[in-house]
């Protein structure tokens, strides 16, 4: 960040207050040393008042826009002039300060512009992304669609594209609305069945009468309403992908079916004498225990295995939360090209909001909930008061990283220890002098644990 002042005591004022909400600060003197420091890279923020030698701040404003420098700019000044701060909006200037002012309102307002640069950036990565894919120029990079850069999530991804290829049944295992369809897709997009059909049922969706039909089709005459032969969805998926959703509403009486198709790539329609040789890929997906359904002889222990080969797990949202700016960038993008407002963005408030929110639908939650906010919105801005008020007022605190089976105390006291510290540098917006103070250790011993977890960036 760079601050122009051409007041020595105000560019050091400004460098004190704004180093510690932990913002790199540079300083210039007026604006033509502002630009020479502007060639050199590494900015990206300037706060520049508006009367100085040499360059003042309007002109210093407008040479950054003609040269199209890629900065964010905030203007101040001692003189309150409503056409100079028009003047400057007009040019591009992210926001204006008045002189004397808070040092709150300072840091708020460049916090809020450095969220909106963010936000700015990722809607054009969004955009061109989109662009190149329609023009075929580049592959995907998130496969199917998919949103996110969390660890959880690249794991999985990479797990995907490894049993891409092979015919093994997958089971999808993950809470109602995670994206379970997203990834079998994805996986069948990254399969050497790319180029033969996806066929989705949910087990759950169909009444159990027609169930059995719907996969495995019928002959004319098998019952009263049959006219015709009817091909099943398993015989349509024949040389490609069957997504099963919902595997652990399928009636037992279909199991054992399904369990024979299974072993033996056959099917045989209702109503029919003979069976039918099919080459299918079957991934099936639940957000139901299995292993518990066995266990009250509610799903079949061999059809469990028979499922079962090669597992995913797909983690809720609350697990990946750095997806969570990502994904409602995405559906801003998406929602804002069909509510027709496609330049909507999103406050500071609002998004620590979404970020501190618990997501028991997950994603799907997400996308409602911002559907909803940029519909009611006054503005161009989706602020706190336009968020549900579930969110608004939920005052639950972020659950700890979950250690799953592993009881190692060592590993326990790391991964509680890695959250306190994360959490605390987002307290203190990077201060690490505060940060240290609420977590009541040395500023030393703060340093080294950041560079042990890799939190420094």
């Amino acid at each position: 960040m760079l601050v122009v002042d051409d007041e020595e005591g105000m560019r050091e004022m400004l460098a004190m207050l704004l180093g510690r909400h932990g913002f790199a600060v540079s300083e210039a003197a007026d604006g033509k040393a502002a630009l020479e420091r502007l060639r050199q890279g590494e900015i990206d923020i300037v706060l520049t008042d508006v009367r100085m030698p040499e360059l003042d701040g309007i002109s210093l404003l407008k040479k950054i826009h003609d040269q199209k420098l890629p900065v964010t700019v905030l203007v101040m000044s001692a003189f309150v002039d409503l056409e100079t701060a028009i003047e400057a909006l007009k040019m591009g200037a992210a926001d204006y300060v008045s002189k004397p002012f808070r040092a709150d309102e300072v840091v708020l307002k460049i916090q809020m512009a450095v969220e909106r640069q963010r936000l700015e950036e990722e809607r054009e990565r969004l955009r061109a992304e989109n662009a190149m894919l329609k023009s075929g120029r580049v592959a995907d990079p998130t496969p199917a669609g998919i949103i996110g850069k969390s660890q959880r999530l690249l794991d999985v991804l990479t797990t995907m594209r490894k049993v891409a290829d092979y015919k093994s049944t997958v089971l999808l295992v993950g809470e109602s609305g995670t994206g379970k369809e997203l990834i079998a897709r994805a996986l069948h997009a990254e399969s050497v069945r790319k180029r033969g059909p996806f066929v989705a049922i949910n087990c759950g969706a169909i009444p159990e009468t027609l169930l059995e039909s719907e996969l495995f089709g019928h002959v004319k005459g098998a019952f009263t309403d049959a006219s015709r032969n009817k091909s099943g969805l398993i015989a349509e998926a024949n040389g490609g992908t069957l997504f099963l959703d919902e595997i652990g509403e399928l009636p037992l009486s279909l199991q054992v079916k399904l369990l024979r198709f299974l072993q033996e790539d056959e099917i045989r329609p209702v109503g029919d004498v003979k069976d039918i040789k099919v080459d299918v890929r079957v991934v099936a997906a639940t957000a139901r225990d299995l292993t518990v359904m066995v266990k009250e002889s509610k799903f079949r222990e061999d059809l469990y295995y028979r499922l079962n080969v090669l597992q995913l797990v797909v983690p809720p949202l609350r697990e990946r939360r750095e997806d969570i700016p990502l994904l409602a960038e995405h559906f801003m993008v998406k929602c804002g090209a069909r509510l027709g407002r496609p330049h909507m963005t999103i406050s500071r408030e609002a998004m620590r909001t979404l970020l501190d929110y618990r997501w028991p639908g997950n994603i799907r939650e997400l996308e409602n909930t911002i559907e909803r906010a940029m519909v009611l919105a006054d503005g161009e801005r989706v602020e706190l008061e336009g968020l549900p008020e579930r969110l608004r007022n939920d005052e639950s605190e972020r659950p700890l990283p979950f250690l799953g089976d592993d009881l190692s105390i060592k590993k326990a006291v790391r991964a509680i220890e890695h959250e306190l510290i994360r959490r605390s540098l987002e307290k203190t917006h990077g201060n690490r002098t505060k940060a240290a103070e609420l977590l009541e250790i040395s500023h030393r011993a703060l340093l080294y644990k950041i560079k042990e977890y890799g939190l420094g960036s």
